[in-house]
């Protein structure tokens, strides 16, 4: 275990990344978690290229109403699992006439990585064409970004390395196995405990959620799938998107490309973290850098969702998060999607007007394993169980037959 000084050199400070600026001015409130990787073979994509095309290089090609944004990816590394299916979300109390779909990319594939995987098709691509040997990115301390880089760079034979914010009380402590950080420990099989040197090496830096100007292409990419979709087999012309809004690269995506294609379906967006003025500003810097010429208060609704704060939750939340898993068999993580959709049923409660008669499409942006990290409080909200007893109708024969 470091800390984040040492990384100063490698990571830029811009006033567009705040987390980057208080990781290199605020020592003690950040660990780093550096890890090397034993990775796949390079012939991997070559072979993969002929059996369906995943962990391949391919050409990007954009939709034709995103030709005129700049700069445009040359290429993609293929990482998900796309089209993610969309279905119909059975919610209860519902306004009037309204109707809720939800779009699975918590189906995106590479250990649950959600929406972040659509980002590093583009980034990975481009970290691989600058001839770079590893990455570097940032996160919390249960960073689903952290975990998906972690993984997408050992599927493409690169070193990775992690900074993972904490508090100051939990600085010098182990961050355990729990959760992300389970699956980032054991996906790069080896903690490194000395500082990076870049003597030798070639990183490429990724932002917080991966969630530059590069990166929002994942989102309007998105967008092209869900307008094939409906073409081809949902029977429904969305009104509305919503999402969670957590780095701003998705909404970004998502707002831009729904204004320029043919959805033209209204994004709201609940911010788990920094206030909606801060996703503003954000998300106008990423579509300034796409030359796009719109402005982010005509493209996106932002909304306040952070609650007691980012992965902090109410018993309220957690409680809703049961019942909607309970209700509908679509389990919410509580840092992202649950605080969205906990917003949407709460906001058409209180404004049921606003929302009659609507359809909306929810995007499940996945994150299910910081669920681990509720454990503890969720089991509170499981409810109790009791013993049944059944009788055998059949005997049983020393085995043969039963399981129990």
């Amino acid at each position: 275990m470091v800390l984040a000084r040492f990384l100063r050199p490698a990571l830029p400070v811009t006033s567009t990344l705040p987390l980057l600026c208080r990781l290199a001015a605020v020592r003690h409130r950040s660990l780093v978690a550096l890890a090397g990787m034993a990775a796949v073979p390079a012939t991997l994509s070559a072979s993969a290229a002929q059996i369906g095309g995943f962990l391949s290089k391919k050409p990007y090609a954009p939709p034709s109403w995103a030709t005129h944004l700049s700069p445009m990816p040359s290429h993609t590394f293929s990482l998900g699992h796309f089209p993610t299916p969309i279905h119909k979300w059975n919610l209860p109390n519902l306004p009037e006439g309204t109707e809720v779909w939800i779009k699975r990319d918590d189906l995106s594939g590479m250990q649950l990585s959600g929406n972040k995987v659509r980002k590093l098709e583009f980034l990975m691509a481009d970290a691989l064409a600058q001839g770079a040997d590893c990455v570097i990115t940032v996160g919390g301390i249960q960073s689903n970004h952290c975990r998906a880089t972690a993984v997408a760079a050992k599927y493409l034979n690169l070193d990775c390395y992690l900074i993972l914010r904490t508090s100051k009380l939990l600085v010098d402590k182990d961050p355990g196995l729990v959760g992300n950080l389970l699956v980032e420990r054991l996906a790069l099989a080896d903690l490194l405990k000395k500082k990076l040197s870049e003597e030798g090496r070639k990183p490429y830096v990724i932002p917080v959620g991966g969630s530059n100007s590069l990166g929002t292409w994942g989102y309007i990419e998105a967008i092209r799938e869900i307008e094939l979709q409906i073409q081809q087999s949902v029977d429904a012309q969305f009104d509305d998107i919503v999402v969670a809004c957590g780095s701003g690269g998705t909404i970004a995506g998502l707002a831009l490309g729904s204004r320029l294609s043919s959805l033209k379906a209204k994004v709201h967006a609940f911010s788990v973290c920094d206030d909606p003025e801060y996703f503003y500003d954000y998300v106008q810097g990423l579509i300034d850098g796409l030359q796009s010429g719109l402005d982010s208060h005509d493209i996106v609704s932002i909304e306040n969702a952070k609650g007691l704060g980012y992965a902090m939750n109410t018993a309220e939340e957690l409680k809703f998060v049961k019942d909607i898993a309970a209700a509908t068999g679509i389990v919410l993580d509580p840092v992202y999607s649950g605080k969205a959709a906990y917003g949407l049923l709460k906001d058409m409660a209180d404004n049921p007007a606003k929302w009659k008669g609507r359809k909306i499409l929810f995007v499940h942006t996945g994150g299910l394993l910081g669920l681990f990290d509720k454990a503890d409080q969720l089991s509170a909200l499981a409810g109790s169980w009791r013993r049944m007893d059944l009788e055998d109708s059949i005997a049983r024969k020393d085995g043969t037959g039963k399981m129990f």
